[in-house]
């Protein structure tokens, strides 16, 4: 099993179906656009030094597991990661997400990023905080920088484990790194990343 579909089984599809008034198949349709969107993004933000640090700080408050049901989950503060990860673009993202795979889910994956965006979250922090927990991880993401020096971090994914090398191998073992034209290379092209700041 992959790191990608691990989180894919976190979300209540059944549950998220009957509060939505939608069937199965069409939240896993949205989820299955939305889910690397949310992934792409927040791997876009954590190219930049503060963009990573910014990440790890918000998964402190994440490490407590992941929810498993929907009424576990803040939708509020899902909505403000959502707006963290695509900072002004959010909209844009939505709509080119709704016009994917045939169109018509541009409401539904609105409504799944809030939801989505605390699961990822938590999965995140509970898979940075083993090891050196997420101090740890964050060393590894930001890699040789050193504080005040001015020095540029590493290339992404040359970090020990760290935030950049996780989400580049969820996203990797999931067929889509950004790079090509997939989802996150083609659809979203340049959208991502704009967050960081």
């Amino acid at each position: 099993m992959t790191q990608y579909d691990e989180i894919m089984q976190h979300v209540p599809v059944e549950q998220l179906a009957q509060r939505f008034g939608v069937d199965e198949s069409q939240v896993r349709q949205a989820t299955q656009q939305a889910l690397p969107a949310l992934l792409g993004g927040l791997k876009a933000n954590a190219d930049d030094p503060a963009g990573a640090s910014s990440i790890m700080s918000a998964l402190t408050q994440h490490a407590g597991g992941v929810p498993s049901s929907v009424d576990q989950i803040d939708t509020q503060d899902g909505q403000q990661i959502v707006g963290h990860i695509f900072g002004g673009n959010t909209d844009e993202v939505v709509n080119r997400l709704g016009n994917t795979q045939g169109g018509g889910t541009g409401d539904l994956v609105q409504k799944l990023l809030p939801v989505l965006a605390p699961i990822v979250m938590s999965w995140l922090a509970g898979r940075l905080g083993g090891g050196g927990g997420l101090g740890g991880a964050l060393g590894g993401t930001l890699g040789g920088q050193q504080q005040g020096t001015g020095q540029a971090a590493p290339a992404p994914g040359q970090g020990s484990g760290g935030l950049q090398d996780v989400l580049g191998s969820i996203l990797g073992g999931h067929g889509d790194s950004g790079s090509g034209g997939g989802l996150l290379g083609g659809v979203l092209g340049g959208l991502l990343g704009q967050g960081r700041r």
